[in-house]
């Protein structure tokens, strides 16, 4: 059986979905700025971020971590290569990105954000970018 090669599978698919909810709740956070506070409006894009951080990102990044992890693991020599040290920063980064967003999302709940929707639209960038470079040094390992 090649566990590599399934590991490296689940992976891949609990990256696509962490990956879609980091670049989806901002977006629903700029939606949600251009709502009256305690509307049914709000109410529903409360229930909405919450059931995608709690249902999909939650679970997705905590996936992430537990198969990359297994795949630096089942490659020896992969830690001393300069890409995965990279690799591993930036997702530790997407890591902080995505707390950052649990506690904008609690702030919604609270009827309590500070933030206005041109911060959610650069804030929806970051995760964006930070994809783009790891892809880049997985399939290139420039170091």
């Amino acid at each position: 059986m090649d566990w590599y090669g399934i590991v490296k599978g689940f992976h891949v698919i609990s990256v696509i979905a962490w990956m879609a909810g980091l670049l989806y709740l901002p977006r629903l956070f700029v939606y949600h700025t251009g709502v009256e506070a305690g509307s049914e409006t709000s109410e529903t894009f409360k229930i909405m971020e919450r059931r995608l951080l709690r249902a999909i990102m939650n679970p997705a990044m905590i996936a992430t971590w537990i198969f990359g992890l297994t795949l630096i693991v089942l490659t020896p020599g992969w830690m001393e290569q300069g890409w995965l040290h990279a690799k591993l920063l930036l997702v530790v980064l997407m890591t902080v990105a995505h707390m950052a967003m649990a506690r904008w999302r609690r702030a919604f709940a609270e009827d309590r954000n500070t933030h206005t929707h041109k911060y959610f639209r650069v804030m929806n960038e970051v995760p964006t970018l930070m994809m783009v470079v790891i892809v880049f040094l997985v399939i290139l390992k420039p170091f």
